[in-house]
């Protein structure tokens, strides 16, 4: 079984065939997939597409990049989403300093009321962090009391160490199966796989064997089976233990029932 904890299957680059990457990340092991939210006017969409498959869970939240778009009354928002849903975890949300002209006091404005419903709610948190992992493990310090997955992982050896310490896992997908991605490979071959899940976060960020193409969930296995080969161990460990630490994150059942 794999977990796919980042997959973004509710935009329209599915939507001619959705139900069919549903059925081939199923056949590819893919048990559960965590679909985070970008921004609020996409959360009722989001939640139509949750309702497919028992596999899929929604989260919800606010993207950075996405900044333009959202208000005060987007957060309140979020709020009565988390009561009435239920949602897996909030997100995806964090800081992204890499694209320039987004306020990066607005940025963290936003991204500390993700952290304080987090701690409210005790749920985790699906975090974004481009060229911000410093500022994003301060504010979880300052708020306290969270826990999540920061996806995407690409910052240093010590700045993982330090999240893993404030409860956070990290998530590894495409990236890491590029040759040339040393440091991330290096974390990879190297870290302890307690702190350690998998991720595709299609449609971006493919695989090295499928570079510029759509990504999707079935594509998972190739991630794995990487990370495997940098560790010198068999595919199915890594697949274990990052599936064990999704189920344990998000509340997952360990094994779908309908499969």
């Amino acid at each position: 079984m794999l977990v796919d904890t980042h997959c973004h299957l509710d935009v329209e680059e599915f939507d001619r065939d959705r139900e069919a990457a549903i059925a081939r990340a199923r056949d590819a092991g893919v048990a559960h997939q965590i679909v985070p939210a970008i921004e609020a006017a996409t959360w009722p969409r989001l939640r139509e597409v949750c309702a497919m498959d028992s596999g899929l869970h929604a989260a919800y939240g606010l993207h950075p990049l996405m900044l333009e778009r959202h208000r005060e009354e987007h957060l309140d928002a979020l709020r009565e989403w988390i009561e009435r849903e239920r949602p897996v975890a909030i997100g995806e949300c964090g800081l992204d300093y890499y694209v320039e002209g987004l306020d990066r006091e607005a940025q963290m404005r936003v991204f500390v009321r993700h952290l304080e419903l987090a701690r409210e709610y005790a749920l985790p948190l699906v975090v974004h962090a481009r060229r911000a992992v410093e500022e994003t493990i301060l504010a979880i310090r300052r708020v306290g009391g969270v826990r999540g997955v920061v996806h995407s992982f690409s910052g240093s050896p010590e700045q993982a160490r330090q999240l893993w310490d404030l409860g956070f896992v990290i998530g590894l997908g495409g990236p890491v199966t590029y040759p040339r991605a040393n440091r991330l490979r290096r974390l990879a071959a190297t870290m302890p796989l307690d702190f350690l899940v998998l991720e595709t976060d299609a449609p971006d960020q493919p695989d090295a064997d499928h570079r510029g193409e759509r990504n999707e969930p079935a594509r998972l296995p190739h991630v794995a089976r990487a990370i495997a080969a940098l560790r010198g161990c068999d595919p199915a460990e890594v697949a274990a233990a990052t599936s064990a630490n999704a189920c344990r994150l998000f509340g997952l059942p360990a094994a779908r029932t309908d499969a």
